[in-house]
């Protein structure tokens, strides 16, 4: 008998125990901090160098919190070298899920991610760490170095449009899969949060992990208010005993 296909949709929730913060969360960045949306605003870090400043050094300060994948990271990265089909749906931009040693190809960073940059003029992509490092040089707002234009994470920024070829992909998997497991994601951002309902509409069992109340618990078959640190990898060890 084939084994289901599970898809794993991680929110901020997930990361937090490695040292990242949530946004909208009881202590979420926005809550403490409304103006910080700025920073990840494409239209307000396009029009400010003054915002695109802040924003570098926000950068460079959660590159030295040296974020390490959790315990839920690793579960999830376990469930798939067991044998059970795998896939992440991600809306974080940490690459944690491939850290903890999930193949790269069975990740699907819906938002983009943090480790990379690219030029909004030419399109030309490079090392995260390589424009930190420029940053630590002295530069406070460093340009693309083919030509010139606004350099930004090659993250997906509020104001931003998901890539269609991704979202069309991580549509297929929740058409596809037997479990959906909703993790860390308070399921407002669409159309990322929408997935929950293609998952659900075409057959697939629904599990919400989350700390705080969604939108989708009403559809879920099962939601877990637990730490997601613990709750998941017995989550995910319920279901590799149970998968035939």
């Amino acid at each position: 008998m084939n084994r289901p296909l599970v898809a794993i949709l991680s929110g901020a929730g997930i990361s937090t125990d490695s040292g990242i913060p949530d946004y909208r969360g009881p202590n979420g960045l926005w809550r403490k901090d409304p103006e910080a949306e700025k920073l990840v605003t494409y239209e307000y870090y396009m029009a400010d160098p003054e915002i695109r400043r802040r924003a570098w050094l926000m950068r460079r300060e959660t590159r030295e919190l040296g974020a390490e994948p959790n315990a839920a990271h690793r579960a999830v990265a376990e469930l798939e070298r067991s044998g059970v089909p795998v896939r992440v749906l991600t809306q974080n931009v940490d690459g944690l899920h491939q850290l903890a040693g999930m193949p790269a190809r069975k990740v699907l960073e819906l938002h983009g991610t943090a480790r990379e940059v690219v030029c909004t003029r030419c399109h030309a992509r490079g090392s995260m760490e390589d424009a930190l490092a420029r940053v630590d040089a002295g530069e406070d707002d460093p340009a693309c170095l083919k030509c010139g234009g606004i350099l930004k994470p090659a993250t997906i920024m509020f104001g931003e449009h998901l890539d269609p070829v991704v979202l069309g992909q991580a549509a297929a998997i929740a058409k596809a899969c037997q479990i959906f497991i909703a993790v860390g994601s308070t399921l407002q951002v669409h159309p990322a949060a929408g997935l929950a309902d293609v998952a659900a509409d075409h057959g697939a069992r629904l599990v919400v992990v989350n700390a705080e109340p969604t939108p989708y618990d009403e559809r879920a078959e099962e939601v877990v208010r637990e730490p997601i640190g613990t709750a998941l990898p017995e989550l995910l060890r319920r279901l590799h005993a149970v998968s035939p």
